[in-house]
């Protein structure tokens, strides 16, 4: 038996998080496209025996965007660049099934699998925002429902091509002038409703066979993609019980599948905020805070609902009635918004400034961040973390303070037990498709 052990993930993000963020004066403020920026805090996350890098995305911007939305690395090429700069961190990026094609999506993330070694993996999202299809000519931005079905076909083409090779199907024996075993060779001649894909790829699978699938939506579709086709999953549930329902029902879903729990992993987001006091901590978060202004505020919030225009209603009324708007779009956090702006009698203000600069639920002493860790990860809520900068210097506090104190609890690793992503993350190769089993042959 093997003890389960806690894994974690940071969220890289130049400048982003806060819509003011870049104004701080510890933030460069072109970090979201310095190289050397994303190099630090690579190496911080590594010395930290973090599992993963994370890389977010979108594909539409306009004038009210976060500013690190405005000006960022395409992430596939950022990770590229990040392989010489690291030797065992996984290195996950964003990428849409809505706004790309099977063939070049397997290509791409098999080509980062091979430059790391076997350390790439692929964040499979459907992309929320209605102005992303005037950016691809491809007439209208799909339903909800339907790009999650658009999303189901192009992740099974894209397994299909990552198995176009069997793992000794090149031979290179220079004697014979023999280069590859034709037996081992498999088109896939896919037709499906949304895609037609002949194949092979033209680039072997790497050491971990897949690059590892996550997945980030918590809509009903989104749980249903995640249990039957994810290794791992995002989740952005701000509290413990949130997050425990969220657990046990991807969890269930994944058995209904066949598959085992361990076999799908969970990573709720979180932005810690260490302090060596309460106080502390509770300073750096007000100094982000504060330079946040209201009309950055209502911006960021109407990104979420299709950048819809918030100023024309009272910041100090109860938050609007906008009825299904967001449905198409961000559904699982529009809802959350609602819900939670009419539970607790928010007014919009409220809500604005809560949705542009979150007060992280892990915030305090180094102790305090490990204690609420511990118990996420012990009460049934998460398998590991996602963890984003939400304050300057927040990733290093973290490794350098919270970290030690998960190592001597025994809840995370003191060496990595891999150089791959999927063995530090403790999930199977899958196997290719093609390959007779033993007892078959």
């Amino acid at each position: 038996m093997t003890t389960r052990t806690l894994k974690l993930g940071a969220n890289l993000n130049g400048v982003g998080n806060s819509v003011s963020f870049w104004r701080h004066p510890d933030i460069p403020g072109d970090a979201s496209v310095d190289i050397e920026f994303y190099k630090k805090q690579a190496r911080i996350a590594e010395e930290g025996k973090f599992d993963l890098l994370f890389i977010a995305d979108g594909l539409y911007i306009n004038e009210k965007s976060n500013p690190h939305f405005l000006n960022r690395f395409e992430p596939l090429t950022l990770l590229s660049a990040l392989t010489g700069a690291t030797s065992h961190i996984g290195l996950v990026a964003t990428l849409s099934t809505s706004y790309s094609e099977p063939f070049t999506v397997a290509r791409q993330f098999a080509s980062l699998d091979h430059l790391s070694r076997g350390r790439a993996g692929w964040n499979v999202v459907t992309s929320p925002l209605e102005g992303s299809a005037l950016n691809f000519g491809k007439g209208g931005h799909p339903q909800h429902a339907l790009r999650y079905e658009i999303a189901e076909e192009h992740l099974e083409v894209v397994k299909g091509l990552w198995d176009s090779w069997e793992d000794d199907a090149f031979v290179r024996d220079k004697a014979s002038g023999v280069f590859f075993d034709p037996a081992k060779l498999h088109t896939l001649h896919h037709k499906g409703k949304h895609f037609s894909v002949q194949g092979p790829l033209n680039i072997a699978r790497s050491r971990q066979g897949h690059p590892v699938i996550f997945q980030a939506g918590s809509s009903e579709p989104g749980k249903e993609l995640a249990a039957k086709s994810a290794d791992a999953v995002y989740s952005g549930h701000e509290t413990f019980e949130e997050a425990r329902q969220f657990y046990a029902d991807v969890k269930a879903r994944a058995a209904a599948h066949g598959r085992r729990p361990e076999d799908i992993l969970i990573f709720p987001g979180i932005g810690p905020i260490v302090g060596s006091t309460e106080e502390e901590a509770e300073r750096k978060y007000l100094e982000i805070a504060e330079l946040v202004d209201i009309h950055q505020a209502l911006n960021y919030l109407g990104r979420y609902f299709d950048h819809f225009d918030f100023s024309q209603f009272p910041l100090d009324e109860p938050f609007p009635d906008i009825g299904d708007l967001g449905s198409n779009s961000f559904r699982s956090t529009t809802d959350k918004i609602k819900r939670e702006a009419r539970e607790q009698g928010l007014t919009l203000r409220e809500t604005a400034q809560r949705a542009s600069t979150p007060r992280s639920h892990f915030i305090g002493t180094p102790e305090q961040v490990a204690d609420q860790i511990q118990k996420w990860f012990e009460g049934g809520a998460a398998d590991g973390f996602n963890v984003r900068t939400v304050v300057p210097d927040g990733l290093a506090d973290f490794v350098d303070h919270v970290v030690p104190i998960l190592q001597r609890r025994g809840l995370f690793r003191t060496e990595y037990e891999s150089d791959t992503l999927r063995g530090n993350l403790g999930l199977k190769v899958p196997q290719n498709r093609y390959t007779l089993q033993p007892e078959n042959v």
